[in-house]
């Protein structure tokens, strides 16, 4: 029934939908072009989370040291000048309001989930690396998603430098992460697994998947926009059904990504919510 829910949703939807669904423990349930890929928006920040907190179980980091809140980041293209974040494209004043001075790591860490701030996530993806990041997604099985360079790094972009994902590896990342946190996985030592999973619960931005949701269902998540591009990747938990993990990505008119990036409630946020509650609906019944 699920499928045939879903099916019959999207079949007229213009552009790009992927979906991924399923148990944590078991093969997915539907999917929908789950190996398309789509530009990241802020998803990638769910893999620079995970490459920091790998740093910091490692003993490379220590996140609660203090580092600079600084606006001034190296191109992913050699040779390229340095390059800045615009405060009028973040979502997070708190970040700017330090700008100049400084941080720890963790509290930049929370903010680039949980506000989804640019300018902490180049801060931390500046600490922690490139090659860090594209460990994570080769760690959780990703086959098609990279993360090639930092948010608003226009010289790399207009170069053929991006950050990409798709649905499948979205969800491999955010199940490896819910499942690191009861036992030991690729990632991480399960208290660093849970801390992450932790942060994603903490998302302020819940317009999409946790619109489709009843109030008080647990939900870690990371979702993204730009103009064109809306996503929604996590893993929900019901008090009275095994966790799962739905990923929704969308390249698609029907995201306007806002005037200058901010959050708002587009055709696509609806439609992912939809897509999220249909599948709480059917939560009993998954994997089955």
């Amino acid at each position: 029934m699920l499928a045939d829910d879903l099916d019959n949703l999207l079949h007229a939807v213009p552009g790009t939908v992927s979906v991924h669904v399923g148990r944590l423990d078991g093969p997915p349930t539907y999917t929908r072009l789950p190996d398309a890929t789509h530009y990241a928006a802020s998803t990638m920040k769910a893999a620079v989370l995970a490459a920091l907190h790998r740093a910091a179980d490692a003993g490379r980091l220590d996140l609660d040291d203090p580092v600079p809140v600084h606006n001034r980041f190296d191109s992913a293209l050699t040779g390229a000048p340095r390059f800045g974040c615009a405060h009028d494209y973040d979502n997070d004043d708190a970040v700017w309001d330090r700008l100049g001075h400084t941080a720890p790591l963790r509290w930049l860490a929370d903010r680039m989930i949980v506000r989804s701030s640019n300018l902490a996530t180049n801060i931390v993806l500046g600490h922690v690396g490139l090659p860090a990041v594209a460990e994570v997604w080769s760690l959780v099985g990703a086959r098609h998603s990279v993360t090639g360079r930092g948010i608003e790094d226009f010289a790399a972009r207009e170069a053929g430098i991006t950050n990409l994902v798709t649905a499948a590896d979205l969800a491999a990342l955010l199940g490896a992460i819910a499942r690191g946190a009861a036992t030991p996985g690729p990632l991480a030592a399960p208290a660093a697994c849970t801390t992450m999973l932790d942060v994603l619960f903490a998302q302020e931005h819940r317009e999409d998947l946790a619109a489709g949701l009843p109030d008080g269902a647990k939900i870690a998540h990371k979702n993204g926009w730009v103009r064109g591009v809306r996503h929604g990747a996590g893993v929900v938990f019901p008090d009275d059904a095994p966790p799962y993990t739905i990923v929704v990505c969308t390249t698609t008119d029907l995201a306007d990504g806002g005037p200058s990036g901010e959050e708002t409630e587009d055709d696509a946020c609806r439609l992912i919510a939809r897509i999220s509650a249909a599948v709480w609906a059917a939560r009993h019944a998954l994997g089955r």
